[in-house]
């Protein structure tokens, strides 16, 4: 049985990290964008960049025909009294989410060294200790997110944190329950780290509950790995590139994602931070293009918009 892909687009895509932040396309250019490139469904991305306020936001959304699929909060459940930290994150975002329609909340490991300046803030491996007490709290967190929100629990693997590689993610899968844990698959990451989207879909296609579609640039991953580039360094350098020019190949990702029998968001994330404003449409315009046509898998993507 075949599942529809419903593909849209964040404001990561416009070069957006952060929740305030100078270099960065101001949040009413981003909604005019996005929908002029053609896409109808979007993430919140930073707690803050978009207007807090459900009315608002909710007003902004009509005002450009978007609709939001998720947002998205950090966590470090494997460190000692972070539960807290972490809860009010997710308070804060899911009622947003909740309040506009989103049906999930993307969940990211904080990275193991400073994000601006690559300076190691914690050994880059979890003791067997830490893994216990990131799963046992991954699966209490997306119980809580279900029962009070309503919202699936994505857990995304990331550069630079302790959940990047394969063996790191399939572990991840392998210790948390499936009721309240599934993955955000993130192409591009998992490329990041010479992993295989495709081995995963297959391994674990019950825990594939949602998608960030990117492609990396493998001769700049070759010298992130030789000279052991923090995250941020390698995207001023072009690692995550505009498709279909990187890896992976989205065609096959998708048809195997269309086999899964449900339908799947999958969400346009080429990490563009900093850049030119000027820079993101024309990328986001083609790319909604060429996703139109890369695979056979039934897409719901939009209809692009006249400039």
């Amino acid at each position: 049985m075949s599942s529809k892909i419903i593909i849209g687009s964040a404001p990561d895509s416009w070069g957006v990290w952060f929740a305030d932040d100078p270099e960065q396309t101001p949040a009413d250019r981003f909604f005019t964008e996005v929908a002029a490139a053609g896409y109808e469904w979007i993430e919140l991305g930073p707690y803050g960049y978009l207007p807090n306020d459900p009315a608002q936001l909710q007003d902004q959304l009509d005002r450009h025909g978007l609709k939001v699929s998720a947002g998205t909060v950090f966590e470090h459940l494997h460190r000692p009294d972070s539960w807290d930290d972490v809860w009010k994150q997710v308070s804060d975002v899911a009622s947003l989410t909740q309040a506009v329609g989103g049906e999930h909340l993307v969940v990211i490991p904080d990275p193991w060294r400073d994000h601006k300046t690559g300076k190691p803030l914690e050994n880059r491996e979890l003791t067997a200790d830490q893994w216990q007490a990131l799963t046992a709290q991954l699966d209490e967190l997306g119980r809580r997110i279900d029962d009070e929100y309503g919202l699936r629990l994505q857990f995304h693997p990331h550069a630079d944190s302790h959940v990047g590689y394969q063996p790191d993610i399939e572990r991840l899968l392998e210790s948390t329950d499936p009721r309240w844990v599934n993955l955000c698959l993130d192409t591009g990451h998992v490329s990041y780290y010479g992993g295989d989207n495709l081995e995963l879909i297959k391994k674990f296609p019950d825990r594939i509950g949602y998608l960030h579609l990117k492609q990396v640039d493998p001769d700049v991953v070759a010298v992130v790995e030789a000279e052991d580039l923090s995250f941020p360094e390698a995207v001023k350098r072009g690692v995550m590139i505009e498709p279909p020019h990187g890896l992976p190949a989205m065609g096959p990702i998708l048809d195997a994602v269309a086999e899964l029998g449900r339908d799947v968001y999958a969400i346009v994330e080429q990490d563009l931070y900093p850049c030119d404003p000027d820079v993101p449409l024309p990328i986001a315009r083609r790319t909604h293009t060429y996703l139109r046509g890369c695979s056979g898998a039934p897409v719901e993507i939009g209809v692009q918009q006249d400039a």
